[in-house]
């Protein structure tokens, strides 16, 4: 009774909703528009997001504080001797990997002497700042390089290595040994050139050639397929900064230039942002394709609001439905650029959630519509629809929020998630008011030209049958409507209802019966009919079934009937067990994506360069930087062998192994007091040529006047060894020594720029797709309260789950990994999956009385026709997507084609078959007549009479 009393509260209110928009529809329909246009002005506040790695990246892990602890103790400039491009990043850079076209070397002479002039290019390159001006101020690299601490550029090692060989073949002396990846230069110096020289062939015993880059430490090269240069540039001001970033636009103009004069190499720049141009590059391409979608969408919504009969026929509110959700998208960015927000490409699924969202409650609302009675006031027609529709569709609005605004919290680890569930959450509320209010006044609208007879598109009045005979067969055609006093086959049966309410009338015919009833009637005429059946018997009739929809007679005469049917039901339950199979098998194999490459438009220079890395530059992994972050007794025997065990199995240069080396090879123990190690270390050691870079990779502190320094803290450098699998190789490897660190007698620590996008990746991304499907179970079982059927509510639970699972699955079988994009798709398909079955659910368990089977078509005619339509319009809509070359539009097209795929699937197969057999059952509510359950049946007689004036006096005797 509470339910009961609580949900007929609601819809009096929804009820009271509709009359309001009824009475004042001129307002409801110019205020949105109004508003959408004021903000729409604020355009001129968009920004778009420039931190990338802001998005992408956990925002809280351990591996950013152990940047800031690494940046505070080394940061770049005290790296000036050996700056290592995958161990610290500046904020500008341009790096570029040549490789030799058919199976080249990049070492022959021709290829040599092709990479030292692109290197003179580059270096004698000029950009002017600002461009115009007096001002105006020419930069070369020279000017805008990081320095070392003789003010001299810093360049990679293989550019002094590649210029020592030009010059021994110039002067035709020996060519130096050049080893890999470990090689020593000309001063003596070990450098690790394993991320310079790419596709190495080295010399094995005996001369034989060995595999790329199976060179073990100090092996010498034989060739190399690919080198890369980096360019560490300056960016401290704004003036720097802006300078640097227009040299990084000149240094890929030249690198074309360069190209196309040089078939026999290839060339594959990146820079600081080409991640960020690329990334947001893919909005540019989606342009197009998101006004195609909403074209087909357009005509696709006309089709599916249109019926033969030119009044009842609504196509204007396919377009205006179109419309409201357009509006409403442009108020929620203005909202979005009043507020300071930035885009991202990543709101390009947005639209995609409004628009199934908005379909829903649109097409919803137009059946509704069609089942109100035409001899009612247009206002009443209204109320009718909105308590009908309204309090369906604000719970699958709460819903929609519920998921995003949970996966839009603090609790959320990941900004892009966080960042598109707070648009997408204002966005769906937007559109959720806009819908019950510009929708409900054009609604309002078309009812008014419903009732003068006027034409559905053209709004002409339509003459009557005896003017319209003496038209030309088109005319007829195109003006063809059913008048009140137009009954064809002179049989019309007639039945008074409350406007919309879920009593319809069952009379006992025949099975297969084709015979129809009519409501309207024949002005003063008086119609008598006996009806049997039990109490609260719902049967839905159609008075004229050749002036329906096209889709709601095929579901209605064919698809019902055929869903239904005892040997179909078999074959669907084993298509539903088939389906979770297969979503099973995917489950099992989800994988991560955590590469942000992956996630921007194909065929850019990010792509390119990402496959030319994983191409040349995939033995080895980036540069773990070691860091011991606490004094350390290195004196000890015991700690040496400790650090050095550590370093065991890594390619390294590790200024301690040196150190040991050298007090080894000047006959010194290597065991010594702390005062003679720290004095041979600063006095001796540092100060030899070959060794002085290691001073950047040692801090000394001061213990007392008089007394040694201590060594405060100190680094290493270290390279594994990986296969083509490097990302699931560093995080194992990033877990295997975070656990040796906590067990460790020595305090440290380890840290790449890529651990950043590694460290708890997994859980950042899966933790709010856990949390709001937690929230939609949650809030399912606080909707029971409201639901007079609580079996509403774990139908659509399961309906969810099943759902959730399949597009989990399904995706990673279609080759989709488990990103923040993917992630955001599988958070929306809570929602899409709610708007889809739960009218269908609440319609079947509403019914008593009548068999399961016949309830379960009553069903698919109410609310699976507009889910039919709308996921018609939605699938419609992405199919332009599919051809944007980008890859994130890729993901989101297929998340998104497989949730509107699974939800199509359970709303209209598996849910339908698995009803006619499971709870809820359809006998509740039903009371025996005397005798048991073979009582008499109740005979009811109804009288209707009407007269002109369409006023209707109602009398019922039992």
């Amino acid at each position: 009774m509470l339910r009961q009393a609580l949900q007929a509260g609601m819809r009096g209110g929804f009820r009271a909703t509709g009359r309001f928009v009824a009475d004042h529809p001129v307002f409801f329909a110019s205020a949105p528009v109004l508003l959408a246009v004021l903000l729409g002005a604020s355009f001129s506040r968009y920004r778009v997001e420039r931190d990338v790695g802001r998005l992408f990246a956990p925002k809280h892990s351990l591996a950013k504080i152990e940047g800031n602890l690494v940046h505070s103790l080394f940061p770049v400039n005290r790296s000036r001797h050996a700056l290592y491009s995958d161990l610290q990043t500046p904020g500008r850079y341009g790096r570029v990997i040549v490789a030799a076209r058919k199976g080249g070397s990049v070492l022959d002479p021709g290829h040599l002497d092709a990479v030292l002039k692109l290197h003179r290019q580059i270096y004698q390159m000029q950009v002017t700042v600002p461009a115009s001006g007096l001002g105006s101020f020419n930069y070369s690299f020279s000017s805008l390089c990081l320095p070392d601490e003789k003010n001299i550029c810093i360049i990679d090692d293989i550019i002094r290595t590649m210029e020592e060989i030009h010059a021994a073949r110039s002067a035709n002396r020996s060519i130096p040994v050049l080893r890999y990846p470990i090689t020593r230069l000309a001063d003596g110096r070990q450098a690790y050139i394993g991320h310079q020289l790419g596709g190495v062939q080295g010399w094995g015993a005996g001369g034989s050639v060995r595999g790329p880059g199976s060179g073990a430490k100090g092996e010498g090269v034989r060739s190399a397929r690919a080198l890369q240069l980096t360019y560490y540039l300056q960016a401290h001001s704004s003036l720097m900064d802006n300078a640097a970033g227009q040299w990084e636009k000149a240094f890929c103009t030249e690198l074309r230039h360069f190209a196309s004069g040089h078939s026999k190499l290839a060339l594959y720049p990146s820079t600081s942002s080409s991640l960020r141009t690329d990334f947001q590059f893919s909005s540019v391409l989606a342009r197009r394709p998101l006004l195609t979608s909403l074209g087909v969408c357009s005509v696709l919504a006309v089709l599916c609001c249109s019926m033969r009969d030119c009044v009842r026929s609504k196509p204007w509110l396919g377009l205006l439905a179109l419309l409201s959700i357009t509006l409403s998208g442009l108020t929620a960015a203005g909202i979005l650029n009043l507020t300071g927000a930035t885009y991202n490409s990543t709101y390009l699924g947005i639209p995609f959630i409004m628009l199934g969202h908005g379909l829903f409650g649109s097409f919803e609302m137009l059946s509704s519509w069609r089942r109100t009675r035409e001899d009612q006031h247009v206002k009443e027609r209204v109320a009718g629809v909105f308590e009908d529709v309204m309090l369906r569709f604000t719970g699958s609005t709460l819903l929609h929020l519920t998921t995003l605004g949970l996966a839009a919290s603090p609790l959320t680890n990941m900004e892009a998630v966080r960042l598109f569930c707070r648009t997408a959450a204002l966005a769906v509320s937007v559109s959720y008011v806009y819908t019950l209010s510009l929708y409900g006044s054009c609604l309002v609208f078309t009812g008014y030209l419903e009732t003068g007879y006027r034409h559905g598109c053209f709004c002409r009045r339509v003459p009557k049958p005896e003017r319209l005979d003496s038209k030309p067969a088109w005319y007829r055609c195109l003006m063809y409507t059913r008048y009140e006093d137009d009954t064809p086959h002179g049989h019309t049966h007639t039945h008074p209802h409350p406007p919309n309410s879920n009593l319809t009338h069952s009379h006992p015919h025949p099975p297969n019966s084709n015979l129809t009833h009519s409501h309207p009637h024949p002005p003063n005429s008086t119609l008598t009919h006996s009806h049997h059946h039990p109490p609260n018997s719902t049967l839905t009739v159609d008075s004229h079934p050749q002036d329906s929809h096209l889709l709601l007679g095929c579901v209605r005469r064919c698809y019902g009937d055929w869903i239904t049917n005892t040997y179909v039901k078999p074959f669907v339950v084993l298509l539903y067990l088939v389906y979770i199979s297969f979503g099973l098998m995917g489950f099992l194999q989800v994988t991560q994506g955590s590469d942000p490459s992956a996630l921007v438009a194909m065929d850019t220079a990010t792509v390119l360069y990402a496959r030319a890395q994983q191409r040349y530059f995939s033995s080895y992994s980036p540069v773990i930087g070691f860091y011991i972050y606490e004094s350390a007794p290195y004196w000890n025997s015991s700690v040496q062998q400790d650090l050095l065990e550590y370093a065991k199995g890594f390619q390294r240069i590790s200024w301690l192994e040196s150190y040991l080396n050298y007090l080894s090879e000047h006959n010194q123990s290597t065991a010594q007091p702390r005062e003679n190690f720290t004095r041979t270390l600063r006095l001796s050691f540092l100060r030899q040529p070959q060794f002085a870079h290691f001073a950047d990779d040692i801090i000394f502190a001061e213990r007392g006047r008089g007394e040694e320094p201590d060594v405060a803290a100190s680094r290493v450098f270290l390279v594994a060894k990986t296969t083509e699998n490097k990302r699931e190789e560093m995080s194992a490897l990033l877990d295997t020594l975070r656990r040796l660190s906590l067990t460790s007698r020595v305090r440290f620590l380890i840290f790449n720029p890529s651990f950043v996008y590694l460290d708890r990746y997994a859980p950042a991304v899966s933790s709010p797709l856990r949390h709001s499907l937690l929230a939609v179970l949650f809030l399912l079982l606080l909707s029971s309260l409201a639901v007079v059927e609580p079996l509403v509510s774990v139908w659509l639970g399961l309906t969810v789950l099943s759902v959730q699972f399949g597009v989990l699955g399904f995706m990673t079988l279609w080759g989709v990994e488990l990103d923040c994009v993917s992630a955001l798709c599988l958070i929306s398909a809570l929602g899409h999956a709610a708007d889809c079955s739960g009218p269908l659910l609440c319609g079947f368990a509403s019914g008593r009385g009548d068999s399961r089977t016949r309830w379960v078509r009553v069903a698919l005619e109410r609310h699976g026709v507009p889910s039919l339509q709308t996921l018609i319009c939605y699938g419609a809509a992405l199919v332009p997507v599919a051809c944007v070359h980008s890859n994130l539009t890729r993901t989101l097209f297929r998340c998104l084609a497989l949730t509107a795929g699974c939800s199509a699937l359970h709303t209209l197969a598996f849910l339908p078959t698995l009803l006619t057999f499971l709870p809820p059952s359809k006998s509740r509510g039903h009371r025996a007549g005397p005798g048991g359950g073979g009582g008499l049946r109740q005979e009811v007689e109804c009288v209707e009479m009407n007269d002109s004036t369409r006023v209707v006096d109602q009398i019922t005797t039992v």
